[in-house]
């Protein structure tokens, strides 16, 4: 969990700066910063319960190329629609579904990457019972 509210924090900051400079309104700016990626961090939880059980994902956990254009494919989906219900733009809409997501995707993959390196560092940390090696 703390995985994905460290990805939340940085989403809404990106998406509350994009919606803003292209809208010019702090309420429709900040109700797009509240909602999109709140709908993202939701999708975004069930993206890593997917790639964490799913045989096929599961096996293919370590090519964070692949994992982040996944997550980016449901990003832009989301964004476009989130953005076009409040502002009834679709040009408004595919503008914010291009640049937030993009600029999101970016932060996602060196996200992904920091947590890869955590949770290895996790793993070598954790003591070993077993001093001697095994032939």
């Amino acid at each position: 969990m703390k995985k994905t509210l460290t990805f939340a924090a940085l989403h809404f900051t990106i998406a509350f700066s994009v919606a803003y400079v292209l809208t010019g309104d702090i309420l429709i700016g900040s109700l797009i910063a509240m909602i999109e990626p709140s709908v993202n961090t939701v999708a975004f939880y069930f993206h890593e319960k997917a790639w964490a059980q799913v045989p096929a994902l599961k096996a293919r956990q370590w090519m964070t190329k692949l994992k982040t254009a996944s997550f980016a494919t449901i990003h832009f989906s989301v964004a476009f629609t989130v953005v076009y219900l409040l502002t009834g733009d679709a040009f408004i809409g595919g503008v914010m579904a291009l640049l937030e997501p993009t600029l999101n995707t970016v932060a996602y993959y060196f996200h992904e990457k920091v947590w890869l390196r955590r949770s290895e560092k996790h793993a070598s940390a954790m003591p070993s019972f077993c001093l001697h090696q095994h032939a």
